[in-house]
């Protein structure tokens, strides 16, 4: 089965903040291209904060990825649901972004420089 999925390196900085924190900087993101949804930075798991994130109960199915556990955003003063998510074991054709982390960009403030 072909892929509608394109994968590609990002050699710039990419950071996400939520609530005036730095959850995650990287120059080594992998960009997750998927038809018509949007756009997806995936971060080594070496570059997130993971101490500004909780484990959810959440989880998610993706035919073509697989299945998604959840984190959530917790400072002392903001709480953001769900927003950052990981395929540790995805399937096979997606094996690049195993254990990688991904942020929905709309619930946090992205920004890519250099």
């Amino acid at each position: 089965m072909e892929s509608h999925i394109e994968i590609q390196k990002v050699h710039k900085q990419v950071t996400v903040r939520v609530s005036g924190e730095t959850v995650a900087q990287s120059s080594s993101t992998l960009l997750l291209l998927e038809g018509s949804l949007p756009p997806r930075h995936y971060f080594p798991r070496e570059d997130v904060n993971m101490d500004l994130l909780t484990p959810s109960q959440s989880v998610s199915h993706c035919p073509y990825k697989g299945d998604a556990n959840y984190w959530s955003f917790k400072a002392a003063d903001h709480y953001s649901e769900d927003v950052v998510w990981c395929y540790e074991t995805p399937i096979e054709e997606m094996s690049s972004i195993a254990g990688m982390l991904c942020f929905y960009d709309e619930r946090v403030d992205l920004k890519t420089t250099g």
